[in-house]
């Protein structure tokens, strides 16, 4: 079954989704506040016209922003979507936000006769545009149903987290929360590596295939090896990412000592001026302090 879809924010994810829904046969709009990945976008098959033409004839809508300020603003802002959308038509949620703003969200799409799946993503810009995405989600079965044909071909594996809102959100705190320690680890273990004379291309052939690896370490320690910044998933995304997981845990009274830390290394990164690069580059905080040269650098 092809669906009308749209799909907005054509970052790294967003573009890779709207790919891989067009690779599966359905008409795809692309839209994003960078006209040039729009006009990329429609050179490679997507379709042309404005958000107002086509919204009432849209059956599915792929939101993937940075944040829930943006995702409201999507949704409900002066240009907003859901009150534009048919009645049965599904919107898949997919930046990190918190639970009780994806229960917000669902009980406001509701208003309208529009379905809202809390539909967080992972799995990066690589799984994305070959449609293997891990998608943890929750909803109404009626949301599910209505996003089917598109997740079949943008995700490997969804998870159905719940019957509402809330529990796909609250899934993807945990993953971030161990995603962004794990990146801030690599990079700590690779420098500190370098102050005993292990080369980063020795620590990954060696780590890699040892106990201490990790499915970031793998991915994200052979940027470092390359010196090879550019953005994949930027630094400036864990400040926010990490930020909403320490907000829950704060409101749920729980510690989350480890996580602090490694917001801190993120927020140095970015206040070195590294908010735009890849999100490996939080090594250079490590590297600058240490008084080491990483691979690349003068």
């Amino acid at each position: 079954m092809t669906q009308k879809v749209a799909v907005i924010g054509l970052g790294s994810m967003g573009y890779g989704i709207a790919i891989s829904a067009l690779r599966g046969g359905h008409q795809v709009w692309g839209f994003d506040v960078n006209a040039e990945q729009v006009a990329r976008f429609r050179a490679q098959g997507g379709q042309t016209g404005a958000m107002p033409e086509i919204a009432g004839t849209l059956d599915a809508v792929a939101v993937v922003v940075l944040n829930a300020a943006q995702t409201e603003t999507v949704l409900f802002g002066a240009d907003g979507i859901a009150p534009r959308l048919k009645s049965g038509a599904v919107i898949l949620s997919c930046a990190t936000v918190p639970p009780d703003f994806a229960r917000e969200m669902e009980a406001r799409c509701g208003e309208h006769g529009v379905y809202y799946l809390d539909a967080p993503i992972s799995g990066g810009s690589v799984k994305a545009a070959e449609g293997l995405l891990s998608v943890m989600a929750s909803g109404r079965p009626e949301a599910f149903a209505a996003a089917r044909p598109l997740l079949s071909n943008i995700a490997e594996t969804v998870f159905e987290l719940g019957d509402g809102a809330g529990a796909g959100s609250a899934m993807k705190a945990v993953n971030q929360m161990l995603a962004g320690v794990h990146i801030a680890a690599m990079a700590e273990a690779l420098t500190f590596g370098m102050t005993q004379g292990v080369a980063p291309d020795q620590f990954l052939e060696v780590i890699s295939k040892c106990a201490g690896t990790s499915w970031m370490l793998e991915n994200r320690a052979p940027h470092i090896v390359a010196g090879d910044y550019a953005p994949h998933s930027s630094v400036n995304i864990w400040p926010k990412d990490l930020g909403i997981v320490l907000d829950i845990a704060r409101k749920a009274q729980f510690g989350a000592p480890i996580t602090a830390a490694a917001m801190q290394q993120f927020l140095a990164a970015a206040g070195m001026g590294l908010g735009a690069e890849d999100d490996a580059a939080v090594a250079k905080v490590y590297a600058r302090n240490a008084g080491l040269t990483l691979p690349g650098e003068g």
